[in-house]
């Protein structure tokens, strides 16, 4: 399969863009400001799915506006939004080393849930699509925790933890898309992507 239009990236992930050039996509990752203000406030009432497709859809509709305002080529936006939860809480990205132990504690011994809503954007006309994961996580201990906390890993990641790095050793099943895991699920990618040819 073969990509032949040009893309945005509207991320700053390195998953993301490793995941494209993986498939052959040519893009550009954009640096859009992010908005001021708490990162990604969740909505009174809101449920984790309908969280994350609202945030995936507006990075791409902001990344849309900010291209109006610079000297850029009009091209395809490529936005997405990973969002881990457990019930109906969904964990964000550790705004500390503790943040990230508490997070892991939760995960420990549990399937958590793991979506990324995916977005393109052709001006204002939106495409989405949905990956929906199932994660089982060993029980960890507490040494194993600081261990990995000691790393760095967890910071920026939602749930405090990559699939990709060394949390994979404490991953002992998924069910549904590993690429969604990490940030950005090929098959749904690609079904968006193939729409522009």
């Amino acid at each position: 399969m073969q990509f032949h239009t040009k893309i945005y990236l509207a991320s700053a992930s390195p998953r993301r863009h490793e995941i494209l050039l993986q498939m052959g996509v040519a893009h550009t990752v954009l640096d859009v400001p992010a908005p001021p203000g708490e990162d990604e406030p969740r909505l009174a009432g809101e449920s984790p799915a309908d969280y994350v497709r609202r945030t995936a859809k507006e990075k791409a509709l902001r990344a849309v506006a900010w291209i109006s305002t610079q000297a850029l080529p009009q091209q395809p936006v490529l936005a997405a939004d990973t969002t881990v939860f457990i019930g109906n809480d969904i964990l964000g990205k550790p705004v500390d080393d503790d943040d990230a132990r508490q997070m892991l504690r939760r995960l420990s011994g549990t399937t958590h849930s793991v979506h990324t809503a995916v977005v393109l954007a052709c001006g204002q006309h939106l495409d989405e699509k949905v990956s929906m994961t199932d994660v089982r996580m060993k029980r960890l201990s507490d040494a194993e925790i600081e261990a990995y906390c000691a790393t760095g890993e967890p910071m920026g990641k939602a749930g405090s933890y990559g699939i990709q790095g060394r949390a994979a050793l404490f991953i002992e099943h998924i069910a549904g898309s590993y690429s969604g895991v990490m940030g950005l699920p090929i098959f749904e990618t690609g079904q968006l992507l193939q729409r522009l040819a």
